[in-house]
């Protein structure tokens, strides 16, 4: 691979937080163990970037006083701390056009020098974000490269989850293309990494420069030797995630309940959320509360434990993006069963995991129990799959094979590179 001079944009991007801003730092870091990587960042990240050590060259902090102020007040009040608000999306478009403003005036003096040989913007991850520089590095030429981005995955219909979650304003998603600058983003944008199949399908328009690269990814050395799964003891099953309708831990509950009485199964859940009341009346109701623990929001390193000691996680989300804790479970041998639906989908192989179609909430359910039913039968097939997730998230998922892929990307981007044949598993 070739060094490069980026420039790495990316406004969330924090090794002390979870989610989005952990996953663009683990990216972030491991390119800048390949290329020549100016962050530029917002200020907020500064305390945990310079809390570890780094591969950059420089990184530069932005920061806009009174609309953070502004920005953190609504996100407390208004939006009750919900990441996933499609409102908070849009509440979020012209301050984050003002942070690439800002970005614009700090470096254009570089890129019009030719400082840089291609501009990435790693966060945010929405397609709903419009960017102020792409036209504007267009008229420079200099390369610009956004994603991976992952969004717009629409609710299944049939399932009772969905309107408990679903807001008013994803009605008007598709009107996103009218917001300023949107045009100019991915017309300009001389490639784009999506992480996922949907995003790949909405992103179709721009097909010839478009790249499918996942939008997590795991470190090499998580995947660690783990204790043989114990044929003699009841199935241990965890769901990792917050308790939210959509993530849909009732369904998980509901379908290894039959298991759970019979004793052949024990049931660990671990998040935290407003749905949690509601799930453990759902525990009583079903009679199975002496199998089933609920520990709330754990650490990093306590939730990466739990796996450890897991036979499998049962995770049938319905309107899932990235599905980062898919990625830590194969890492951990702890075998995923998904719903073959959004980002989930896109990572579970038949060799790894099991992905149940999401027809109706019935089949559905029955689907996730016969799996459970067929892995605690078979317990050779349980560590195959074990064995097998873990060999794949070592060799597929890792932060060294995502940057490979960004990179072959970046290279095509800049005329220094082969174009990619990087597209999504279901249409390899």
């Amino acid at each position: 691979m070739k060094s490069l001079r980026l420039l790495l944009i990316a406004d969330s991007n924090n090794p002390e937080w979870v989610s989005v801003p952990l996953v663009s730092h683990n990216h972030s870091t491991a390119l800048s163990r390949i290329h020549e990587v100016t962050l530029l960042t917002h200020g907020d990240n500064r305390a945990g970037i310079e809390s570890r050590k780094n591969s950059y060259k420089q990184v530069r902090y932005i920061t806009m006083p009174w609309l953070d102020k502004l920005e953190y007040w609504a996100f407390n009040h208004i939006f009750k701390r919900d990441f996933g608000s499609q409102a908070l999306t849009l509440f979020r478009v012209p301050i984050y056009l003002m942070f690439e403003w800002r970005a614009w005036r700090a470096m254009r003096k570089e890129l019009a020098a030719g400082a840089f040989d291609v501009v990435l913007r790693l966060t945010p991850v929405s397609p709903a974000m419009p960017s102020f520089l792409s036209g504007r590095l267009k008229r420079l030429g200099v390369p610009f490269v956004v994603g991976p981005i992952n969004g717009g995955l629409p609710w299944p219909p049939g399932f009772q989850q969905a309107s408990r979650d679903k807001e008013w304003i994803g009605k008007f998603r598709k009107l996103y293309r009218f917001l300023p600058y949107m045009a100019s983003t991915y017309r300009d944008a001389k490639a784009i990494m999506v992480g996922s199949t949907q995003t790949w399908k909405e992103m179709q328009p721009q097909a010839e420069r478009v790249f499918f690269v996942p939008e997590n990814g795991i470190h090499a050395d998580s995947v660690k030797v783990r204790e043989q799964h114990n044929a003699d003891k009841p199935l241990e099953l965890i769901f990792v995630g917050r308790l939210v309708a959509l993530k849909a831990c009732d369904l998980a509950l509901e379908a290894a309940a039959p298991l759970i009485k019979q004793g052949r199964a024990r049931f660990t859940v671990i998040g935290a959320g407003k749905e949690r009341a509601d799930l453990e009346a759902l525990v009583r109701k079903l009679g199975i509360e002496s199998s089933v623990e609920f520990t709330g929001e754990l650490k990093h390193d306590q939730a990466m434990a739990a796996f450890a000691r897991s036979d499998a996680l049962v995770f049938p989300s319905i309107r899932d993006f990235g599905g980062g804790v898919v990625f830590e479970a194969l890492a951990l041998g702890c075998v995923p069963l998904v719903a073959d639906y959004g980002g989930p989908a896109d990572i579970v192989t038949d060799d790894v995991g099991f992905r149940i179609p999401l027809t109706d909430l019935d089949k559905t359910r029955e689907g996730f129990t016969a799996a459970l039913e067929k892995l605690e039968t078979d317990r050779a097939l349980l560590r195959r799959m074990s064995e097998a997730g873990q060999v794949f998230a070592k060799d597929s998922l890792s932060w060294d094979g995502k940057v490979t892929q960004t990179t072959q990307v970046l290279e095509w981007a800049c005329g220094k590179g082969e174009k990619p044949h990087l597209v999504p598993p279901k249409f390899a």
